[in-house]
């Protein structure tokens, strides 16, 4: 049997040098080897492909190298572990982790179809490729190619320190995660024809971290050219920096993260960065949420500056843009149930523009309702959303197209979910088809949500708009023609949501990049 594959491998390698389009195989040769993965329902699929070596050792905090090679042919029938990180993936989880996975409709390599590819979300501090919701057979039942790749979290992934940008060329350090996928992207470019992809028509597409990720590589030089469209869900970097974080603000510059790394150091105690590199990945600290989140920061290399004003500078890559949230994101990120530590949150953060949140994002005198709730939704995703669409729309060629999630059931008073929303993550569960028809609770309303989400969404990557048959126009997004597609109950086109609540919030963020605010947030 050995012999007989290992006769296949090489006819495939005889085959390869041909330019002529071949038959897409479960067989086929990549950077690095061949690899075998499965038919599977019309598709062929292929698991855990190493796109670049494995991040350990001396390769710890580097950026990623070029795959080590492999002999024999290698079985990509099973999802590979995920990132270290504080808890356990499906797959499980490794400082070994650099891999991706293909789901092709494609009959020949010549067929050259347009290429989905997701960055998985969890905060940069967890996430994994093997989650149920990410499987991409349905997405590629729909003609596209889709791919999933993986990249280091936590402070394996972000981790800065004065010893990392010495050895660096750049004079750098951070930012790992992202090079990784910027590994994975340059993979793609190289190696999707294989699976009867397009390398001219790739689009990027991510939710939370992922979505965010998204953003930044927008934005980032060395990603210029390696995809041609980008859909963010619940995700944008446009806040400006500051040294205490908070979602909305999340990035600090190298310096602060570079003191950051020597007090982590410190805390892994270790005392240098060789010391750091010897103890397991998984008796790092911090592997999870909460104090002393691993972040991307603004490097000067890999994001160069704040997103913001390097969007108004034309700074971008211009690509069209697909964004939007979900409408009560912040039923997830507020942390208390008590209105008076709300307020004093808000003030803390916001400083004199407090009141002026306060009163456009109303708290109850006993509770914190979706008023209230919707500032960190906003500060978090909605303004990210809403300046990057603004952004795009004013300073690019290319167009941008918003859109709002709100597909939920009307909770009665008695409920305690009434007043609710959609909360952060929902929307994935719709794009990528893994709805439960059978679950007596999933309506006729979901399915067609999800049918048009997943329409529109391999349209995107098919023609660089959301449009064509079966679904309602979608209008690109300008502040001229403000058109928000809604999703729920049914797709249509509505206004920007909390709009005047928004402008008092741009204001925040305006002020926050003048010398005051920026001294304010010291």
């Amino acid at each position: 049997m050995k012999n007989i594959t290992l006769f296949i491998a090489v006819l495939v390698l005889f085959v390869g040098c041909s330019n002529m389009p071949q038959t897409v195989s479960s067989l086929v040769k990549v950077d690095g080897g061949i690899v075998e993965g499965t038919t599977e329902d019309g598709l062929t699929v292929f698991k855990g492909i190493p796109f670049a070596a494995p991040p350990v050792g001396d390769l710890r905090w580097q950026a990623p190298q070029p795959v080590v090679q492999w002999d024999t042919v290698l079985q990509a029938n099973k999802f590979a572990p995920g990132p270290i990180q504080g808890w356990n993936p499906p797959s499980g989880k490794s400082e070994d982790c650099l891999y991706l996975n293909v789901w092709t409709p494609a009959k020949s390599t010549g067929d050259r179809i347009p290429v989905l590819v997701w960055i998985y979300g969890g905060g940069f501090n967890g996430g994994s490729t093997a989650e149920l919701n990410y499987s991409g057979e349905n997405l590629a039942k729909k003609g596209v190619v889709l791919v999933s790749i993986a990249y280091r979290v936590g402070h394996l992934g972000f981790l800065a320190h004065p010893e990392l940008s010495a050895e660096s060329p750049n004079h750098i350090s951070g930012n790992y995660g992202l090079l990784d996928m910027i590994a994975g992207l340059r993979w793609v470019q190289k190696n999707i024809r294989v699976f009867g992809g397009d390398p001219g028509k790739v689009t990027i597409f991510g939710e939370s971290a992922g979505g965010i990720a998204v953003s930044m590589l927008c934005v980032s030089p060395l990603a210029k050219g390696i995809f041609h469209g980008a859909i963010s869900q619940s995700g944008g970097s446009f806040g400006p920096p500051r040294p205490t974080t908070y979602p909305g603000e999340n990035m600090k510059r190298l310096d602060v993260a570079e003191s950051d790394g020597l007090a982590y150091t410190k805390s892994a105690g270790a005392s240098s960065l060789a010391e750091l590199r010897n103890i397991p990945a998984d008796s790092l600290p911090g592997g999870g949420f909460g104090k002393g989140m691993a972040w991307p920061i603004i490097d000067g290399w890999v994001i160069p500056d704040d997103q913001y004003t390097l969007y108004e500078a034309g700074k971008f890559n211009d690509t069209p843009i697909l964004v939007g949230y979900n409408s009560d994101e912040g039923a997830s990120f507020t942390r208390t149930r008590d209105p008076k530590a709300f307020i004093a949150a808000a003030r803390e953060r916001y400083g004199k523009f407090a009141d002026d949140l306060l009163k456009a994002y109303p708290v109850g005198e006993k509770s914190i309702p979706k008023t209230a709730r919707d500032l960190a939704r906003d500060a978090a995703f909605g303004w990210q959303t809403w300046s990057w669409a603004r952004l795009q729309a004013e300073m690019g060629k290319s167009k941008a197209y918003f859109y709002y999630f709100d597909q939920h059931p009307d909770y009665p008073e008695d409920s305690p979910r009434f007043g609710f929303g959609s909360p952060h993550g929902q929307d994935v569960a719709y794009v990528f088809q893994h709805l439960d028809a059978s679950n007596p609770e999933t309506t006729e309303s979901d399915l067609a949500i999800s049918e048009a989400m997943a329409t529109y969404w391999t349209n995107f990557a098919k023609f660089g708009h959301p449009n064509g048959e079966g679904v309602p126009e979608w209008p690109a997004f300008s502040d001229e023609t403000p058109d928000v597609m809604y999703f729920g109950p049914t797709p249509h086109i509505g206004p920007v949501p909390s709009l005047e609540s928004l402008k008092v919030l741009d204001a925040y963020f305006q002020w926050r990049r003048t010398p005051e605010g920026e001294s304010w947030a010291k």
